[in-house]
C-alpha cells in the first residue's frame, strides 16, 4: 500500500526569500521506532501504510512523497537576549502541509534531516536522545491541553551523529500549526523588507488569525492576537511548572504553540529560580522569568510589525505600546484563573490570589514537589480528613495547616459538593508529568541497549495524566536522590 499524504502548500507559495528549496540528506538504515496512529489519522493519513518500509523512508528523508515540497525557512532571532541576523532551519525540512480532520492546516516537518543552507556549521543532524525527549514532552503537553506541536513519528537512521560522544542519529517528524516565528518576522524587518513583513503578516493572518482580517485595523488586531495567545500560553506552562529552558525569539511561534523542546524540563521542588538548561549559565529563561521573557519577545515583534501599524512612526510606537501593554492582563487573567481551578474555585473572590500566592510561598519553603502537592490537594478537597498525603510533603506541616484553614474557610463560600469539587481538582491537576529522571532513564534505555520499552510506557502513562492508574504509581513519585537530573542539554 503506497503511503498517500494529502499536501496542500501555501507557504511554499510565497516569494522564494522566504525560504530555500532543499531536499532531505539520505541516510543509511532507516527503522521506524514510533507512529502516532492517531494523530495521522486525524491529518488524514492512512496510518496502515505508515507502517510500511515506504514509510520509514518518508520519515527519514529518503523517499520525498508525492505533493510534497521540501524547503527550510528562513529566519533571525534574539538568542538569549542577543542579537543573531540569520538563523534559520538547519537541520529541519518543511515536507508540507495538510488540512486536518477539523479544517485546521499543519505543518509536517523532518527534523535532523540533514543540512541546509542555514546549518552554518552544524551537520543537520539530530540524535536519538533529543528526538525521544522532543516526542514524549510534547505528546505529555498535547495531553494535558496546552497547544504544542505534535510528534508524528520517528525513526533511527541507522548512522552516528558527533556530539560530546558518537550518538545514534534519528529523526523526528514534526506537526505543527505553523513554524512560522517571531524570529521569522525579525529577519525580513532586519532587512528593511516591508514588502516581505506585509506578506508574512497577510499570510500569519489567512492561516492563524481570520478575525483580524475583518477587523478595522488587521495588522494591530494580528498583534493583539499573537500577544493574548502567547501570554495564555505561558500561563499554562507555569500551572504544571514547565520550563522551556531557551525562550529565545526564534523559538516562540506565532501561532501561540509550544515549540522547539530542547533543554525543556518539569519543575519537581517549587522554586521560581529553577532553571535545567545547560545553557542557560544565567538563569535567563528561569521557571519564574518565563512570563516576563514573554513580553519581551512579543516587543520584539511589535519592533518588527511597526511599518504596518501607521505610517508614522510614533503613532506606530504608541500603538505597538498600547497592544504590549495588555499582555500582562492577559497573563494574570489566565495564570489566576489557572490557579483557582487547581484551588478547587469556581467562583472569583478578593483575595483569591492572595490565598493562592500564600500556597506557593509555603510550597517554596518547604521544598515541596508542584505536582505531587496540587494532586495531593485534589483528594484533601474532599474534607480534613484527606490531609495528611498533602500535608506530609511540608517539612513543617503547621505551614501546610495554617493555610488550609484559611484555604476551607474560602471554599466553604462555593457552591460545589466536595466531591465534585474533588474530582474538577483532578481534572486540572495531574497525577503524571514527563519528570526528568524518567525521561533520562528511557532515553539511556534507548541510546545505550536500544531498548523503547520504557519510552512506550512512558508514552503509556502520559496520554492519561489526570488518571490515577496504581500500576504506573512510580511514575508519580519524585526522583530519589541519586535521581536528580540537575542539568538538561539542547542536542544540537
Amino acid at each position: 500500500m503506497s503511503v498517500q499524504i494529502p499536501f496542500d502548500n501555501t507557504y511554499a507559495r510565497l516569494p522564494e526569500r522566504f525560504f530555500s528549496r532543499t531536499d532531505p540528506t539520505p541516510v543509511r538504515a532507516p527503522r521506524l521506532i514510533r507512529l502516532n496512529t492517531e494523530l495521522a489519522r486525524h491529518l488524514g493519513i492512512d496510518p496502515d501504510a505508515l507502517t510500511t518500509d515506504e514509510a520509514a523512508e518518508i520519515f527519514a528523508g529518503n523517499r520525498i512523497p508525492t505533493g510534497a515540497e521540501p524547503i527550510a525557512t528562513a529566519y533571525a532571532g534574539h538568542q538569549f537576549g542577543s542579537w543573531v541576523p540569520q538563523l534559520g532551519d538547519g537541520r529541519a525540512i518543511l515536507l508540507g502541509e495538510v488540512v486536518d480532520r477539523c479544517g485546521v492546516r499543519r505543518d509536517v516537518q523532518l527534523k535532523g534531516s540533514g543540512r541546509t543552507p542555514f546549518s552554518r556549521m552544524g551537520d543537520g543532524r539530530a540524535a536519538l536522545g533529543p528526538v525521544l525527549r522532543e516526542y514524549v514532552v510534547s505528546e505529555a503537553m498535547a495531553a494535558l491541553g496546552i497547544p504544542t506541536t505534535r510528534a508524528l513519528a520517528a525513526v533511527t537512521t541507522g548512522e552516528p551523529v558527533m556530539r560530546e560522544q558518537v550518538l545514534p542519529g534519528a529523526i523526528l517528524t514534526r506537526v505543527a500549526a505553523s513554524h512560522i516565528r517571531v524570529g521569522t518576522f525579525e529577519f525580513f524587518a532586519n532587512r528593511g523588507d516591508t514588502e516581505a513583513v506585509r506578506l508574512l503578516a497577510d499570510h500569519v493572518i489567512a492561516r492563524h488569525y481570520p478575525a483580524a482580517g475583518d477587523a478595522e485595523r488587521p495588522y494591530r488586531a494580528l498583534l493583539d492576537a499573537v500577544i493574548r495567545a502567547q501570554a495564555e500560553l505561558i500561563a499554562r506552562w507555569m500551572l504544571v511548572g514547565f520550563i522551556h529552558g531557551v525562550m529565545n525569539t526564534d523559538n516562540m511561534s506565532i501561532a501561540g504553540e509550544t515549540i522547539d523542546y530542547g533543554p525543556c524540563a518539569f519543575m519537581v521542588e517549587y522554586d521560581p529560580a529553577t532553571t535545567f538548561s545547560s545553557i542557560d549559565r544565567w538563569g535567563r529563561y528561569a521557571y519564574g522569568s518565563q512570563p516576563g521573557i514573554g513580553q519581551w519577545n512579543l516587543a520584539r515583534l511589535a519592533e518588527c510589525m511597526l511599518p504596518l501599524l501607521d505610517d508614522d512612526t510614533d503613532a506606530a510606537i504608541e500603538e505597538a505600546t498600547d497592544a504590549l501593554g495588555a499582555y500582562a492582563s492577559h497573563y494574570e487573567r489566565a495564570y489566576h484563573a489557572g490557579l483557582r481551578r487547581k484551588l478547587g474555585l469556581g467562583t472569583d473572590r478578593e483575595g483569591d490570589a492572595e490565598l493562592a500566592q500564600d500556597l506557593l510561598n509555603a510550597m517554596h519553603d518547604n521544598r515541596t514537589d508542584l505536582t505531587l502537592t496540587f494532586r495531593r490537594l485534589s483528594d484533601a478537597a474532599a474534607g480534613p480528613e484527606h490531609d495528611e498525603p498533602v500535608r506530609s510533603l511540608f517539612m513543617e506541616p503547621e505551614a501546610y495547616d495554617r493555610w488550609a484553614e484559611r484555604w476551607r474557610r474560602r471554599l466553604e463560600q462555593e457552591p460545589t459538593a466536595p466531591a465534585e469539587r474533588r474530582d474538577a481538582m483532578r481534572g486540572v491537576n495531574p497525577a503524571y508529568v514527563p519528570r526528568n529522571h524518567r525521561v533520562e532513564a528511557m532515553i539511556r534505555a534507548a541510546v545505550d541497549r536500544d531498548d523503547f520499552a520504557p519510552f512506550e510506557e512512558l508514552l503509556a502513562v502520559l496520554s492519561r495524566p489526570f488518571d490515577d492508574r496504581p500500576e504506573f504509581a512510580r511514575y508519580a513519585e519524585p526522583p530519589d536522590p541519586h535521581e536528580r537530573v540537575l542539568e538538561t542539554f539542547c542536542g544540537t
